[in-house]
């Protein structure tokens, strides 16, 4: 089933430069302007930005929470890079020699999709702080490992774990930050 997925979506790629290029900017440079936006929503949502609301105890807090927030993108991050190795799933186009990749993943394995893990641990913190603005950032987590399939660097269920582990990262820190 898992195959099944994989190439129902990755026929879409090749069919098109135009499309091609849409998923590579989704798959590679998206998840950037994605980071930056999660680096505003905390900005703006401390309200640091407003005239004469620059102390130094709204800064800490407004620090605070985006160590809560980007830490456990680095946590999910680190976590999925170790099951990578443990695991050692290898990608779609080592496993599958038909399959032509749209551009070049960064690590070698693929399960769990260290992208998804990030994203969706990322969108789940900002789920937990605005839930209209999390789901934005849930779909911009979606679009991600979907461009990621559709590229051929990724299996369906590599997204699938990385969604399962950066949640629940997400909800391991949100929960002993909040009995600290």
């Amino acid at each position: 089933m898992n195959e099944t997925i994989f190439f129902f979506f990755y026929n879409l790629a090749h069919q098109s430069t135009f499309f091609d290029s849409i998923i590579i900017f989704f798959g590679v440079v998206f998840p950037f302007l994605v980071l930056v936006g999660v680096g505003f929503f905390l900005l703006w949502k401390s309200e640091i930005l407003k005239l004469g609301n620059f102390t130094l105890i709204n800064f800490y807090i407004l620090f605070k929470k985006g160590i809560v927030v980007f830490g456990t993108a680095f946590i999910a991050y680190l976590f999925a890079t170790i099951l990578k190795e443990l695991i050692s799933a290898d990608r779609s186009f080592v496993r599958l020699d038909t399959i032509i990749p749209l551009f070049n993943p960064t690590q070698e394995y693929s399960f769990p999709s260290t992208h998804a893990a990030i994203f969706s641990a990322l969108a789940i913190a900002v789920y937990f702080r605005d839930k209209k603005i999390g789901i934005i950032f849930l779909i911009s987590a979606l679009l991600i490992g979907l461009a990621r399939i559709i590229a051929g660097v990724h299996f369906p269920i590599d997204i699938l774990g990385g969604f399962i582990l950066g949640s629940g990262v997400t909800y391991l820190v949100a929960y002993f930050v909040k009995n600290v």
